[in-house]
């Protein structure tokens, strides 16, 4: 079993280089997935490996470079909940 399962109970990791999350089940809607780009996967890498240590992370930059989605998109990806706020 991986990790946290009960007995008799599967868990399924997300795992992206030597990062790995369990997948959460959250159903997040059925909505398009973005492009991948060496800059959308360089974030999704930096991300993981930050969830993978209990970490979080604040993507910085000009305004409408895709930060705020592609957090969105990681986050349907692992099935997490995501919740934007800006202060």
């Amino acid at each position: 079993p991986g990790e946290g399962a009960q007995a008799g109970e599967l868990n399924i990791l997300t795992r992206m280089m030597n990062a790995s999350l369990p997948y959460s089940y959250e159903y997040l809607g059925n909505s398009m997935r973005l492009v991948v780009t060496p800059l959308t996967d360089r974030c999704y890498r930096t991300l993981m490996g930050a969830l993978h240590l209990s970490l979080g992370g604040a993507p910085e930059g000009p305004a409408g470079t895709g930060k705020t989605e592609t957090v969105k998109d990681l986050s349907k990806a692992v099935a997490k909940q995501c919740v934007v706020f800006n202060c």
